[in-house]
């Protein structure tokens, strides 16, 4: 089994490539997934992050109200920090439950949105990092996601710069390109991680906690 950590900035294109890689046959855990999962109506994830924020996070469903909430916590590193430490954990539990599933010969991508910022690289035999300019990143929130220019500003400033993330990666895929070409690179990127998983040659890590968010 190959563990790659899948990481990039907030609109840098990651999901897409995630999907690329599964068309490929990578089995993928996607961090910011779980952390969906975990905090869903009813869970003891949910009710953890009501008690350290208020009933006012809550939709009216009694879901949690991830636009209220990412507006507290983008604004205040140390309510980011708080919300962390209830996620976290819990997205580490299933997200091992999860590798422990896959074939021993898988190359097993995990998603990690904050995976630069929490110091997880390690964790894994290789990082692969998807990265798109500042200016890419921005054009994309406001005009896929719409999102106001300060809002995206505030989420991009809250995660790692472009440089820290760089300076992790084993592997690089540039998504300021069109998406044929795309393609192309998460192609061989996949042949890469395939030819690296037959021979055995991975980095000292192994599976970990991971950290999804509320991007």
């Amino acid at each position: 089994m190959l563990k790659v950590g899948l990481t990039g900035g907030i609109g840098a294109g990651k999901s897409e490539v995630s999907r690329l890689l599964v068309e490929h046959g990578a089995v993928l855990i996607d961090a910011d997934r779980i952390a969906r999962e975990v905090v869903a109506p009813g869970t003891p994830g949910l009710a953890a992050v009501a008690e350290a924020f208020g009933e006012e996070i809550l939709a009216a469903d009694g879901s949690l109200d991830r636009p209220r909430l990412g507006a507290v916590v983008f604004a205040d590193p140390d309510r980011l920090a708080v919300l962390n430490s209830i996620v976290h954990p819990l997205v580490g539990g299933r997200s091992r439950e999860l590798e422990a599933a896959a074939a021993d010969d898988a190359v097993v991508i995990h998603d990690v949105p904050l995976l630069t910022e929490n110091g997880l690289a390690p964790l894994y035999d290789l990082v692969v990092v998807v990265d798109a300019s500042p200016a890419t990143q921005l054009d994309r929130l406001i005009r896929l996601r719409g999102m106001s220019e300060e809002d995206a500003r505030a989420r991009m400033a809250a995660q790692a710069t472009r440089e820290q993330r760089r300076e992790i990666a084993d592997l690089v895929i540039d998504n300021d390109v069109p998406l044929d070409a795309l393609r192309q690179r998460v192609a061989e990127v996949w042949e890469e991680l395939v030819r690296r998983e037959r021979g055995g040659e991975k980095a000292a890590g192994g599976g970990g906690p991971e950290a999804g968010g509320v991007e």
